[in-house]
C-alpha cells in the first residue's frame, strides 16, 4: 500500500514539473494566520482549533518528507480510519496545492466529487473535511494543540492570581486591579474595546514585573510568546523626526499581531517618552470599533508603563503613614482620579495624546513605593532564585544598603526592589 502510495506521489509531482532553476522555499509554520485564497483555496482549520496555512505546513519541509509522512500515515493508521484510497486523494490535494504555490502560473484548483464547497468560513475550499479531521489526529499528536484552542494561549487566572499575591510585595491595589480587570475581559468575549491599563509609579515599583506575570499566565511562552509584543519607548521609537516612519511601523506590528493571534498583549515601556503622534496613531485600535479597516482589536491588551504620577501617589501614601493609617487602606478612589489629572497636565507625548483626553484607559493602576519589609521580601525572593535561603540577618543587610526617602522619614525605597537582585552579589559568601 504504501509503495503504491510513494509511486502515485512520485507521478503527482512530475506531472508539475517546473523549470530546474526554481526549487520549493522553506517557509516558518505560522499558527493562527489569517486566511488566503490561492487557487481557489483557503487555509486549513483544525480540529484543536488552531488555524494552520495549508501553504505553511507544506512547504515547510523538503516534497520528499511530505511522501515520507503519507506513507507513513498509510502504514500505521488503522485500516478502518485510514483507508488508502482516501491517503492517495488527499496527497493529490498536497501536491497540487504545493505546486500552486510555487509554481502559479497555469494553476487549476483540483476537484474531486467529495469535496464540500463552503462558500465562507474556516474550512479550506475545496478540501474535504474528512481529510481535515486526519490532518488534526496528525498535527494534535504533536503536542501543538492546547485544551484553550490555542496551544500560546492559556488564560490561567488562577495562576495569575497567585504570582500577584506571592511574588508581588506591596501593592494591593495591584493585585486587585489588575486581576479583576483581565479576568472580566477575557470572561466576557464580546468585550466593545480591547483592555487598555496604564501602571504608573516609580522605578522599581513593579510595573514591568506585573506586565511579565501578566504575560506568563495569558501565553504558555509569557513574554517571548508571538501573541506578546514589549514596545520600549527610547528603543523603538529614538528619534522624533522620524515619527511618521514609526507610525506605519507600529501600525503594521499591531495588524499582523492581531491577524495572527486571537489574543493579543501589548505592552508600551517608559510610556511619557512616547511621541503623541505615535500614540493618536494607535488610537482606533484602543476605541470602541467594532472594526478598523475590517479588523478587529476587540481581542487585544495593551499596557503602558509610566512613571508619570509617581510623586503624587507618593504623598498619598506618606499622608497615610503621617496619619497612623495602614497603606492597606489606600484605594483607588484616593489615587486614579489623581494619577487622571497627572497624566492630562504632565509633559511628554503619553499625557498629551487623545488616549488621554479621549478617556480610552480603562485603569490607571497605581504602583505604591516600597518601604523597608518589602525590600526584604524582594531580597528574600532573589536568594530563592538562586536556591539560596539566607537568614534574617542578611536579608536586613541587603535592605539596609539601600536609599530611602524622604530625607527625614526614610520610608521609601529610592530604588524600589529594581537592583536587589544585582546586589545580593555582593553579600555572597
Amino acid at each position: 500500500m504504501a509503495t503504491g502510495l510513494i509511486k502515485e506521489s512520485q507521478n503527482l509531482f512530475l506531472q508539475h514539473q517546473a523549470p530546474p532553476t526554481l526549487y520549493p522555499v522553506p517557509v516558518k509554520i505560522v499558527t493562527c494566520f489569517s486566511s488566503e485564497r490561492r487557487c481557489g483555496l483557503q487555509s486549513v482549520r483544525l480540529g484543536c482549533n488552531v488555524t494552520v496555512s495549508a501553504r505553511a505546513i507544506f512547504l515547510s519541509a523538503p516534497m520528499f518528507s511530505l511522501v515520507i509522512l503519507l506513507s507513513f500515515l498509510a502504514i500505521s493508521a488503522e485500516a478502518d480510519f485510514f483507508q488508502f484510497d482516501s491517503i492517495s486523494n488527499v496527497s493529490s490535494y498536497y501536491f497540487n496545492y504545493i505546486y500552486c504555490n510555487i509554481w502559479e502560473g497555469d494553476c487549476q484548483p483540483h476537484q474531486d466529487d467529495a469535496t464540500q464547497q463552503v462558500a465562507t468560513g474556516d474550512i479550506w475550499s475545496g478540501f474535504p473535511q474528512y481529510y481535515t479531521g486526519m490532518l488534526t489526529a496528525w498535527y494534535c499528536s504533536l503536542g501543538q494543540c492546547c485544551d484553550s484552542g490555542d496551544c500560546r494561549i492559556t488564560n490561567n487566572i488562577t495562576g495569575l492570581e497567585k504570582d500577584l499575591q506571592v511574588k508581588l510585595h506591596g501593592q494591593h491595589l495591584v493585585q486587585s486591579v489588575v486581576l479583576k480587570a483581565i479576568q472580566g475581559f477575557i470572561k466576557n468575549p464580546e468585550s466593545n474595546k480591547p483592555l487598555t491599563l496604564s501602571f504608573h509609579g516609580w522605578s522599581g515599583t513593579g510595573k514591568n514585573f506585573v506586565a511579565r506575570i501578566v504575560a506568563d499566565n495569558l501565553y504558555r511562552d509569557g513574554i517571548k510568546s508571538e501573541c506578546v509584543r514589549l514596545f520600549i519607548a527610547p528603543f523603538h521609537f529614538p528619534h522624533a523626526r522620524l515619527v511618521d516612519v514609526y507610525k506605519g511601523q507600529l501600525r503594521e506590528a499591531i495588524r499582523d499581531m492581531v491577524l495572527r493571534c486571537p489574543q493579543t498583549l501589548f505592552i508600551f515601556d517608559e510610556a511619557e517618552k512616547l511621541h503623541p503622534g505615535l500614540i493618536d496613531a494607535i488610537k482606533p485600535y484602543m476605541d470602541h470599533y467594532d472594526n478598523v479597516d475590517g479588523v478587529s482589536y476587540r481581542r487585544a491588551i495593551f499596557l503602558f508603563l509610566s512613571n508619570i504620577g509617581g510623586g503624587a501617589i507618593n504623598e498619598v501614601a506618606l499622608d497615610f503613614w503621617h496619619s497612623g493609617q495602614n497603606r492597606e487602606d489606600i484605594g483607588m478612589e484616593d489615587l486614579e482620579h489623581l494619577l487622571r489629572a497627572e497624566a492630562m497636565e504632565a509633559e511628554g507625548g503619553f499625557a498629551q495624546s487623545e488616549l488621554i483626553s479621549g478617556h480610552l484607559i480603562d485603569f490607571f493602576v497605581p504602583f505604591l513605593p516600597l518601604e523597608y519589609r518589602h525590600v526584604k521580601l524582594c531580597a528574600r525572593d532573589a536568594y530563592a532564585a538562586r536556591d539560596l535561603q539566607p537568614d534574617e540577618g542578611t536579608l536586613d543587610e541587603v535592605a539596609k544598603a539601600m536609599l530611602y526617602v524622604p530625607k527625614e522619614e526614610k520610608l521609601f525605597s529610592a530604588q524600589g526592589c529594581k537592583s536587589i537582585p544585582q546586589r545580593i552579589n555582593f553579600f555572597l559568601p
